[in-house]
């Protein structure tokens, strides 16, 4: 059965700095036509920042949207044309001072399916070094080191609750453990 959906028109709703909001008509599968409302965004990468130390890189960063802190890993959106891994070492510069001589690239994960189209692409920074921390205007955030296992914890706890640093988290601590993507 062929599930795919065929856009016959699209209007775009809202053209911000950052998101765009699109709506769609599309032809489905049975023939009839649906309407479909959607978020273009431009991706986003998240590292996973690992000191000689075996501890993490993570941030507590205010989140407007939502009114609260969250504990993440470093990650930025991916500017138009923009390779992803020169994406990863800009942001991981500019939030955290420091810079990796080792990078892989672990996945690519689809975190709002259902009406966006933005997907991170998650890396492993390694061989770190710490140089100037150049944050964004506007951006505010401490750094601080954690422990992979206590990460866990803390999501088990609740206290991490940020969907792209959970995913990363146990991207991360299969890889350790020797599971390859």
């Amino acid at each position: 059965m062929d599930l795919k959906e065929t856009p016959v028109d699209s209007v775009l709703s809202y053209d911000g700095n950052f998101l765009k909001v699109r709506k769609d008509h599309a032809r489905m599968p049975d023939g009839s036509i649906k309407s479909r409302e959607y978020i273009n965004h431009p991706g986003a990468v998240a590292i996973l920042a690992m000191l000689d130390n075996g501890k993490l890189l993570m941030e507590r960063q205010f989140r407007y949207a939502p009114q609260r802190e969250f504990i993440e890993i470093p990650a930025g959106k991916i500017d138009h044309g923009e390779d992803i891994l020169i994406t990863a070492q800009r942001e991981l510069l500019e939030e955290t001072g420091y810079v990796a001589s080792e990078w892989q690239h672990l996945s690519t994960a689809w975190p709002c399916i259902g009406y966006a189209d933005e997907r991170l692409e998650y890396f492993l920074a390694r061989g770190l070094t710490y140089k100037e921390r150049k944050l964004d205007d506007g951006e505010f955030l401490e750094v601080f080191e954690l422990d992979l296992n206590e990460a866990i914890d803390w999501v088990r706890q609740g206290r991490i609750n940020d969907s792209k640093t959970i995913v990363g988290l146990f991207w991360l601590e299969k890889t350790i453990k020797g599971w390859s993507a």
